[in-house]
């Protein structure tokens, strides 16, 4: 046989209360639980997005870096490649000055030295670096000849003084007819013959009574097609009947520059 308690009425109440406050802790453990689950997914997915949104962050830089260092080394090669143009600039300019204070002082040589004859005809100018020594026609030639007068070759002789003092100048002798048609030249054809001739007389001159050297010296013929002044006037048409000497620096320095 079994024994059995009656459980008084006071004691029932109190087991039914802690049951019930058990009951009620469970219940908010299991809430508190359920919270706490949401909570760790939410800051899962936060600490994901921060992740992501460092790694994106990382790439940026890396590749800001980047783009950083190579617009470094870019400057870096265009200050260096400034730096030799700058000096193949002033290189170049210190050679052309020499030039053209050489091509000033022969201009100065020759005018001083031809002052006689500018009256007649002769000019002394300086065009692209250049000395040009214009003769006019009838300084040199009688009307149609290629044969120099006298005064002419006084002329020639007074500027073969001063080239054969400057070894370093190259001369271009360079005949120029107006645009009339030669008549009655016996063997010079047109104005094509004319010109050269009138040049390589002027060159035989220079060479074979003035002693220039005549590596020195070119002869061409221009004919009519380089005028002074192509107004047809016969003003103009006697400035174009010229004979123009013209002198250039030896440029040998800064031809080895240009082809470096």
């Amino acid at each position: 046989m079994y024994s059995c308690k009656v459980m008084s009425p006071k004691a029932y109440k109190s087991l039914v209360a802690e049951r019930d406050s058990l009951a009620n802790r469970t219940t908010n453990l299991e809430g508190e639980l359920a919270q706490l689950q949401a909570d760790t997914a939410r800051l899962h997915n936060q600490l994901a997005d921060l992740r992501k949104n460092n790694s994106v962050l990382n790439s940026n830089l890396d590749a800001t870096s980047s783009k950083a260092n190579e617009l470094a080394a870019q400057t870096s090669r265009l200050a260096a490649d400034l730096k030799k143009r700058e000096a193949r600039l002033k290189e170049v300019e210190d050679i052309l000055k020499k030039r053209d204070e050489a091509t000033n002082a022969l201009k100065d040589k020759l005018q001083k030295a031809l002052l006689g004859f500018q009256q007649s005809g002769l000019t002394v100018d300086i065009r692209n670096g250049k000395v040009y020594v214009s003769l006019a026609d009838k300084l040199l030639f009688p009307s149609g000849s290629i044969i120099i007068d006298e005064k002419g070759k006084a002329a020639l002789k007074q500027l073969a003084v001063v080239v054969n003092k400057e070894p370093d100048i190259n001369m271009a002798v360079e005949g120029h007819t107006d645009d009339k048609k030669v008549k009655n030249l016996g063997q010079i054809k047109d104005n094509w013959d004319l010109s050269v001739l009138r040049a390589t007389s002027v060159t035989r001159y220079l060479t074979e009574t003035e002693g220039v050297d005549p590596h020195r010296l070119t002869a061409t013929g221009k004919s009519e097609f380089q005028p002074i002044d192509a107004s047809g006037t016969d003003e103009a048409r006697a400035k174009n009947r010229r004979i123009e000497i013209v002198l250039t620096p030896k440029l040998d320095e800064l031809y080895n520059l240009i082809t470096k």
